[in-house]
């Protein structure tokens, strides 16, 4: 079956319960053994075949019970409630993993998510500031998340570090920040302060294009 062509390009978030420098991103252990965390994208410009995307919002809260790699995961997709018919089968047609490449990002999801809970329709305020180190997503009744600068704990300065990683599957760059969580829908968890990852990405059936 051949693949339906897609691009998206936007701003990314991922936050989760890790200390600050995701061990997932150097293939190491969950700092408390286990991935609890939520991601999330601002379409800028994106298609699927020849519906269009742009400025649309999606996120995802997921459990894992150990390392992303071992699976066992359960997911909860949250879309935009402003899509249409044909946007919302679009999206499904890019997340479900089915019209990407092997090894990609929404590809390894469908392999490592064994429980995927029904998804929900719900308004989405998304705010995203890469350069401040600053984001924000609401979902009122189902996730609340934000970010902000790691700070220097004797002078409370900001502190920026980047990961760069040139043949990563979610970006290649981004800016590393704190995170809290409150994720109050069908998959419950508080996170105080863990990791934030911002990036702009471009995702393929092929992969990051940048």
């Amino acid at each position: 079956m051949a693949r339906v062509d897609w691009r998206l390009k936007g701003e990314w978030i991922k936050n989760c319960n890790c200390a600050f420098g995701c061990p997932c991103d150097f293939n190491a252990r969950p700092t408390n053994g286990d991935c609890k965390g939520v991601v999330g994208m601002h379409i800028t410009d994106g298609h699927f075949g020849d519906v269009r995307l742009d400025g649309l919002n999606f996120c995802a809260t997921v459990d894992f019970p150990g390392p992303l790699h071992e699976g066992n995961g359960t997911l909860q997709a949250i879309i935009d409630e402003r899509a249409t018919p044909a946007q919302r089968e679009a999206l499904f047609g890019i997340l479900s993993g089915q019209n990407s490449a092997e090894g990609t990002i929404f590809h390894i999801f469908s392999l490592i998510v064994t429980k995927m809970l029904d998804p929900i329709f719900v308004p989405i305020q998304f705010q995203f500031d890469l350069s401040g180190r600053r984001a924000k997503i609401s979902i009122p009744g189902v996730i609340e998340t934000e970010n902000e600068p790691i700070r220097n704990p004797v002078t409370g300065t900001p502190h920026r570090i980047q990961i760069v990683m040139p043949e990563g599957f979610e970006h290649r760059s981004a800016e590393v920040c704190s995170a809290r969580i409150a994720s109050t829908g069908e998959i419950k968890f508080t996170v105080p302060q863990g990791h934030g990852s911002l990036a702009t990405v471009v995702q393929t059936p092929e992969g990051v294009a940048a």
